[in-house]
């Protein structure tokens, strides 16, 4: 009887069972995919598959893929209920365009002690954008070489556009009329920017850096580079935008130290009489190949292509998302377990900047924010109702970001093409890495890893053998990594080169030594930053440096950050190779190869104010390769021990520079590209000073963005008053690099004062010109240069350090270099950058000479060098220490 009533049920349920597989197999031949609810419950923790071809209605498996990957989210949450290994989502080969963030919270975690992994193809074939593409491109009429297309559908604004992965310059120029600050903004001479077609467009650009040859420094400190809107324009009356222009000019200060804000950091308003370095982003402005502009009120990009592009056939982005990949739990209940492999995250902008906050920088991308930030944001303790803690500003966003965040993994990943932060590894990540991915092409800092605002301590983050170059794009006092109030932290084995301001920058909260208080109390401590290649660091603002740290950085010298095995060098501005800023304290600094910085390899005695016994701040420098040459001692706690001086790298044994940066098994991340070879970047910040009477010296920060081929050579083109070119020189990279400078002779006094512009070159081209030189015409330079100060000679071995402060005085013609001669009859010419930044800036400037036999006597003499020719010479004598 049982066997009879079950018969009946069965065969029913086998005959549906047999229409749904034909079913099944008649969509597949038809080419159809099967509803999202058919997916087998017996697949619940199985991978999940996602294509841009895919749908959403499809149950996400490896023959009926999904399309968004949120939809890939979704059947992930689902999957991990019983999650028994590793759940992994394939990402294909492929472009997921996306106006909002892929949200990841505490249930798309891995469950069981396993992880979700997102899984791109790699090398940069799964690109997750937020962009949006612009086509329908046609000739401008009236405008040769201009094109417009209209807007993509959507698109209400953007700071970036991309061709073929080519990031464009929003369209810039001079600021065209002369300007008188008032509170609210301007005066102008002329109504010239009222009679732009949308002067509230346009944003005011106040690059900084240290005062240097006829190159004026604005902004808001030279390690800054702030920016304010234009909100209206009305006759002569510029009105900027609101709060960005208060908290750029209010800034408080104490009211017993004039000059000195409460934020300890930088001026209390713009410098130089508010003067902007140039204005970016209107229509008129549209001179220069590679530059665009959006005209939002028409709905309509324009663009003027570079040599070789065709705005038809191209792949044009307009950045729209900003924020691509949002990842974050609770305190209580985090997100973990959970990795992404082989990605992009590119296209992605930051709006703030464009709107009435601006972009009022203190340093490293924070910027003080809110109607009244410029009187009481992070002013903790030193004016009424500052905010707590102190120096708690507003940190960049990251375009992907992480917080409440344990056990995320990321790797073999790319972050490029982005407008704010690449990566954010915000308050209460744990556990967690970053490595062998690459960061580019961001307009910000690179790689953020935690905070200074007082939320969760982020700890354990390691970030390994990653690729960090040309960046910042746009915030240019953005640095490589940002690392905050940390704990367990290591940085290593990472490759840094191509930045425009300092590498890494570790710490926070130490400026209160600049008036006697000790620094913020944080939770920082046994951070590590190892073994790293960072050089070309520095090519456009000033006072940084290859590591930079300030603050307390742990509860003893055993917990305490260590600086150990790094190599750095090549820095163009003014800065140190290891920069152990104010408050500084348990830092060591050890076992490092440090070369070519302006004028210290490191900077590290501060007094400790934590009591009243005028020690300085604990700090171990021991055992490193440099030039500095400082001689052995203990100073109130500043150790300095068994450095040794270096005449070259021979002197350095290979295994310790073979250690530093990328390691062998990841070299790979250094061969990635990310857009097509383009021309380079345009020079930045010329500067000019008399080279006699008919010729002018000149120099420039290089282009470090080169656009995918090497930088071989700079084109000086002098200019008359009336925009006519007067003269030009073609230099090698190499020779300017050596140098620092160019000559530009045959110059007729009458026709000046002359501007200068550069250009740079590559293998593709000519990049477009850098703003011009502010106005300088030559004069007869008779007066020679007076003899270098404070000349001293630290002695090793076979090498001496020679250190001097340059000249006070030198008449029209500025220093371009030393000349050292040696008692044993070489004469060394010393030329560089840091020989014309330390003039203008008053500070020590230093050079190795190698080669002498031990325990020698020598004489030495160091003179002046500039257009007038060779000033008097300081000697100075030493006997070379013994050999063995």
């Amino acid at each position: 009887m049982p066997a009879s009533r079950s018969a009946p049920r069965t065969a029913p349920r086998r005959a549906a069972q047999i229409l749904a597989l034909a079913a099944a197999l008649a969509l597949g031949v038809l080419g159809l995919v099967p509803s999202a609810t058919a997916r087998s419950p017996h697949a619940s923790f199985a991978d999940v598959y996602v294509s841009p071809t895919g749908s959403d209605l499809a149950d996400g498996t490896a023959r009926y893929p999904v399309r968004s990957l949120s939809r890939a989210r979704d059947l992930a949450r689902g999957g991990a209920a019983h999650q028994r290994a590793d759940l992994t989502v394939h990402l294909a080969a492929g472009t997921y365009r996306t106006d909002k963030p892929l949200e990841l919270d505490a249930r798309d975690s891995g469950r069981n002690g396993h992880r979700i992994i997102w899984q791109g193809a790699g090398a940069g074939a799964t690109v997750i954008s937020g962009g949006r593409k612009v086509e329908g491109w046609q000739p401008v009429s009236g405008r040769p070489g201009l094109w417009s297309a209209p807007a993509p559908q959507g698109l209400t604004d953007t700071r970036q556009l991309y061709v073929d992965g080519v990031r464009g310059q929003r369209a810039r120029g001079e600021v065209p009329v002369a300007l008188t600050v008032t509170p609210t903004g301007y005066t102008a001479t002329s109504d010239a920017i009222a009679r732009w077609r949308h002067p509230s467009d346009a944003e005011f650009v106040y690059t900084s850096g240290e005062a240097l040859w006829n190159v004026e420094r604005n902004g808001l400190g030279q390690w800054t580079e702030p920016r304010c809107r234009i909100a209206s324009a009305e006759g002569t009356a510029i009105t900027m935008t609101q709060p960005c222009w208060d908290n750029s000019n209010k800034r408080v200060e104490f009211p017993d130290r004039p000059g000195r804000t409460v934020s300890m950091v930088g001026p209390g308003k713009l410098t130089n009489n508010g003067r902007a370095s140039y204005v970016e982003n209107a229509y008129e402005l549209l001179d220069q190949p590679g530059e665009w502009y959006l005209d939002r009120s028409a709905h309509t990009v324009y663009y003027l292509p570079r040599q070789g592009e065709d705005p038809r056939s191209a792949d044009i982005e307009a950045a729209s998302a900003e924020k691509l990949l949002d990842g974050h739990g609770t305190a209580k209940d985090p997100l973990h377990d959970v990795a992404f492999q082989g990605l992009q995250f590119s296209y992605a902008t930051w709006l703030t900047p464009s709107g009435p906050e601006g972009f009022s920088e203190i340093q490293a991308g924070y910027t003080i924010t809110g109607a009244k930030g410029w009187a009481t944001q992070g002013l903790c303790g030193f004016t009424p109702g500052g905010t707590c803690p102190f120096a708690s500003w507003t940190k960049m966003p990251g375009n992907v970001s992480f917080s409440y965040a344990s056990g995320i993994d990321i790797s073999d990943s790319t972050f490029a093409h982005l407008g704010a932060a690449g990566l954010e590894l915000g308050a209460g990540t744990s556990d967690s890495s970053v490595k062998s991915s690459v960061f580019t092409d961001v307009s910000g800092n690179g790689l953020e890893i935690g905070g200074v605002d007082g939320e969760a301590t982020v700890s354990g983050v390691e970030v390994t053998n990653n690729h960090l170059y040309a960046l910042p794009r746009e915030f240019h006092g953005g640095v490589g990594i940002l690392n905050g109030y940390t704990q367990h932290d290591t940085i290593a084995h990472n490759q840094l080169d191509h930045l425009g301001y300092s590498a890494i920058s570790m710490g926070w909260g130490g400026w209160p030594d600049k008036i006697g208080s000790p620094a913020t109390p944080n939770p920082s401590q046994d951070n590590a930053v190892r073994d790293n290649l960072v050089f070309d660091y520095m090519q456009l603002l000033d006072d940084g440096g290859g590591v930079y740290t300030q603050g307390l950085t742990g509860t003893s010298m055993a917990d305490g950050e260590k600086v150990t095995g790094n190599v750095i060098h090549d820095q163009w501005g003014l800065g140190k190779s290891v920069y152990t800023d104010n408050g500084c304290t348990y830092e060591t600094v050890q076992g490092n190869v440090l070369y070519g910085a302006a004028y210290a390899n490191v900077a590290s005695r501060h007094t400790d104010y934590r009591d009243k016994l005028g020690n300085n701040d604990p700090t171990l420098i021991e055992g490193n390769w440099w030039e500095e040459g400082a001689a052995d001692g203990s100073s109130k706690g500043l150790v300095t021990t068994g450095n040794h001086i270096m005449a070259g790298l021979a002197d350095v044994p290979p295994d310790v520079l073979a250690d530093a940066g990328i390691e062998p098994a990841y070299h790979s991340v250094l061969d990635r590209t990310t857009q097509a070879v383009s021309v380079p970047e345009a020079p930045a910040r010329v500067g000019t000073s008399t080279a006699g009477a008919d010729a002018l010296y000149v120099t420039f920060n290089p282009a470090y963005v080169d656009g995918g081929s090497a930088v071989t050579g700079y084109t000086v083109r002098a200019l008359r008053p009336d925009g006519s070119e007067a003269a030009r020189v073609d230099t090698a990279a190499a020779e300017f690099q050596r140098k620092a400078y160019v000559r530009v002779g045959q110059l007729e006094a009458p026709e000046g004062p002359f501007r200068v512009t550069v250009t740079a070159h590559n293998a593709r081209g000519e990049s477009a010109a850098s703003p011009a030189s502010a106005p300088l015409g030559p004069t007869g330079a008779v007066v020679v240069p007076g003899a270098p100060t404070g000349v001293k000679v630290r002695a090793a071995e076979r090498a001496v350090t020679l250190a001097w402060t340059p000249p006070a005085a030198t008449g029209d013609a500025k220093v371009i270099g030393y000349r050292v001669t040696v008692s044993d009859g070489r004469v060394v010419d010393v030329a560089g950058r840091d020989a014309l930044v330390t003039q203008a800036s008053g500070k020590g400037m230093f050079r190795v000479v190698g080669g002498l036999a031990p325990g020698a006597a020598y004489a030495f003499t160091v003179a002046a060098v500039t257009g007038a020719g060779v000033g008097p010479a300081v000697t100075v004598r030493a006997t070379t220490s013994a050999d063995g």
